[in-house]
């Protein structure tokens, strides 16, 4: 019994990771196009915007060859393991389930994807990030 206990908490944590990657992703092109305007230096670091783009990529190239994402597939593995009917977890669990996953054709997911990916793609051109082992010329990222 302790052990199915422990399996739901590690579904659960799975699922806050998820979403967790889901706002990085989100939040993340937000972060950029503000930080253009603002000046925040720190949205032209090459290592934030690499992960940025691969995260997103790595989600686009899922969708288009019909791959479900392994964090969905681990963590309802997880509740089977535990004796519990998938998604119907704590009250946290509920919750973070509901903001994340929804129904639609899965073709409706590829296209949003993948016009979401074309805007960080095109971010990435209108706010370029520094090259490697240049540090800020100063603390504007509006030039």
């Amino acid at each position: 019994m302790e052990s199915d206990f422990l399996f739901l908490i590690a579904a659960d944590i799975l699922l806050f990771s998820h979403v967790l990657f889901v706002v990085f992703v989100v939040l993340g092109l937000v972060l950029i196009l503000v930080g253009k305007s603002l000046g925040w230096a720190w949205i032209l670091n090459p290592w934030f915007r690499i992960a940025h783009l691969a995260a997103i990529g790595i989600v686009v190239l899922q969708s288009w060859v019909g791959v479900i994402c392994p964090l969905t597939t681990w963590e309802m593995a997880l509740r089977e393991r535990a004796g519990s009917a998938v998604y119907s977890g704590s009250f946290i669990s509920h919750w973070l389930e509901a903001l994340l996953y929804y129904q639609a054709p899965a073709w409706v997911f590829t296209v949003c994807y993948t016009i979401f990916a074309a805007a960080v793609v095109a971010s990435w051109f209108w706010v370029r990030p520094r090259r490697f082992g240049h540090a800020p010329k100063n603390n504007d990222a509006r030039d």
